[in-house]
């Protein structure tokens, strides 16, 4: 089998149905500094693909389309996917994200794992979690730290 050019797309990308792609790019570029490497409308003036980087990782996405079966996370009321995003300051990023419209939905704080760590939401309804290790830690260090979390116990910072 013949290798194919990825023309951009990281060999896992996210495929995201959205019920205003358009507009969705551009929350993404004014959020998470997203660079357009793609832009395919149908005759509708619907997006039929569109694909763009964020933090070197390909995002696909798509207008929701209920001919095609392709709905949105607003129209299926949620979603169960969190997209993941390892960033230099997350502080920083999540205030850009939610200056741009993102929801609040875990403020960032300190988390038992080693990152400081939070989740918005966009005005599409795809979640974002944010991170950044802040103590890189065992697995075994982190198993001990998940049990003090779950007793209640306070986690050193």
């Amino acid at each position: 089998m013949e290798k194919q050019e990825s023309r951009g797309v990281s060999k896992l990308s996210p495929h995201l149905v959205i019920d205003g792609a358009a507009n969705a790019i551009e929350f993404y570029k004014k959020a998470f500094g997203a660079k357009e490497l793609m832009r395919l409308a149908g005759q509708d003036g619907k997006m039929m693909h569109a694909c763009v980087s964020i933090n070197d990782s390909s995002v696909m996405l798509v207008d929701e389309n209920r001919e095609w079966k392709a709905l949105g996370p607003k129209t299926l009321g949620g979603t169960p996917v969190t997209i993941h995003l390892m960033v230099d300051n997350v502080d920083r990023s999540f205030a850009q994200a939610v200056a741009a419209g993102a929801k609040v939905v875990m403020p960032v704080e300190d988390a038992f794992w080693g990152d400081r760590y939070g989740i918005v939401e966009d005005p599409f309804g795809h979640q974002w979690s944010m991170a950044t290790t802040t103590k890189v830690m065992t697995e075994d260090e982190i198993k001990a730290a998940a049990e003090k979390a779950m007793r209640g116990e306070a986690t050193p910072a």
